[in-house]
């Protein structure tokens, strides 16, 4: 090989190195400017393992298509693009480890917090949320959620004491039931809507006849029925969930018991007549808000979440507005610091799939809501009335 050649394939070889050590340079500058959004952090807690990991992903696929539809819009705060997005947690509806996941959270530097699911979970969480100033909009129906004093808690559904009267008044008024019987799971959602039922028969005129408990990890409600059997209740009401209100609906019916069951949102669900079977006939459940073809956009809503997540779940819808409001407060404010967009989400009007007009009082509970009562015929969940409160 003559000195000219191998010159000539050395500069050859010296500028494809070069080539090469460039080439990641401006790789890195075509992702830095796909990159050019900042990424604001939404955080959620749910069930999302359980008996009730259901309800946990129906609430969570309402909270992602939330987000999608916020980043479809370009959205700007302070002058520069930003792109939302979900840091998820499973908080397996236990309350200690809820504030586990409170503090893994904020330690994320979420900007916001949606959820927790259940009321038992909820209240734990929120004096963590509130210590750090974060506002929080949780699906805790509980009436003691919002009456901590804490002005970082709000709700995405009416709480127990609305509709625990409401179906505490129905029953007595529309149904002429007088003798009733109540069994509540004993943990801060069960117990706190059997508590506001109790307080409402009574109220109507109606009679409680026995007050039993149970725990949410029971399955097996014969005693409890054999010791209410003997009462002759004209219903029976039960605060809890699906996992438990199926079994017990069967029981009922085997113990030889011809009285209806009532319950609350948690048993008006697909995964109860599953569990129920045949003995879900004539179950009464109520459910916060409008049925989804009532809703002012839930037509539009339902039609895209099948797209995505198949059927939504009772809370999917509720998740879905929980995330718009969020969203929605940190863009009128410009700010997606919390002491900045915390006086705007308290005094939000927010037109939303679920109710027209969604706002929330001193306290952070819905200014408005109503009730819708359902009932089980012929193996589905039909509509009785809706009741404005």
């Amino acid at each position: 090989m003559s000195r000219r050649t191998s010159l000539l394939l050395s500069s050859l070889f010296c500028m494809l190195l070069a080539l090469s050590a460039c080439q990641p340079k401006q790789e890195e500058t075509a992702n830095a400017g796909t990159a050019a959004a900042r990424i604001i952090k939404i955080g959620f807690a749910a069930p999302l393992t359980g008996p009730q990991a259901h309800y946990g992903k129906g609430y969570q696929n309402g909270v992602q298509l939330a987000i999608d539809d916020a980043n479809a819009l370009n959205p700007m705060i302070a002058g520069q693009t930003v792109q939302f997005a979900l840091v998820a947690e499973d908080d397996m509806a236990d309350p200690k480890t809820a504030t586990q996941v409170a503090q893994r959270v904020l330690d994320a530097g979420v900007a916001g917090m949606i959820g927790h699911f259940n009321s038992g979970t909820s209240i734990p969480a929120s004096k963590v949320y509130s210590d750090a100033g974060l506002p929080q909009i949780a699906m805790a129906t509980a009436p003691t959620f919002t009456q901590q004093g804490f002005k970082t808690t709000f709700r995405s559904m009416t709480s127990d004491t609305q509709q625990g009267s409401v179906m505490g008044r129905f029953v007595v008024s529309k149904l002429g039931a007088q003798k009733i019987a109540i069994i509540d799971d004993r943990t801060a959602y069960g117990q706190g809507l059997a508590d506001e039922f109790d307080k409402a028969v009574k109220a109507a005129g109606g009679h409680v006849v026995a007050r039993e408990f149970t725990n949410d990890k029971a399955s097996d409600f014969m005693a409890i029925l054999t010791s209410i059997k003997s009462k002759k209740p004209d219903v029976i009401f039960f605060g809890g969930t699906d996992a438990q209100s199926g079994p017990l609906a069967k029981q009922i019916k085997q113990i030889g018991l011809k009285t209806p069951l009532l319950s609350g949102e948690m048993t008006r669900s697909d995964t109860f007549l599953k569990l129920a079977g045949d003995a879900a006939e004539g179950t009464i459940a109520s459910l916060a808000g409008l049925p989804m073809d009532k809703m002012p956009g839930g037509q539009d809503f339902l039609t895209r979440f099948k797209a995505k997540y198949g059927e939504p779940e009772i809370y999917s819808p509720y998740g879905y507005d929980a995330t718009r409001i969020l969203i929605a407060a940190m863009l009128k404010a410009d700010s997606t610091e919390a002491a900045k967009y915390l006086p705007v989400l308290a005094a939000i009007e927010h037109t939303g799939v679920t109710a027209p007009k969604i706002a929330y009082d001193a306290k952070g509970d819905l200014a408005n809501g109503g009730i819708t009562v359902y009932k089980v015929v012929n193996g589905k969940w039909e509509v009785m009335e809706t009741i404005a409160e």
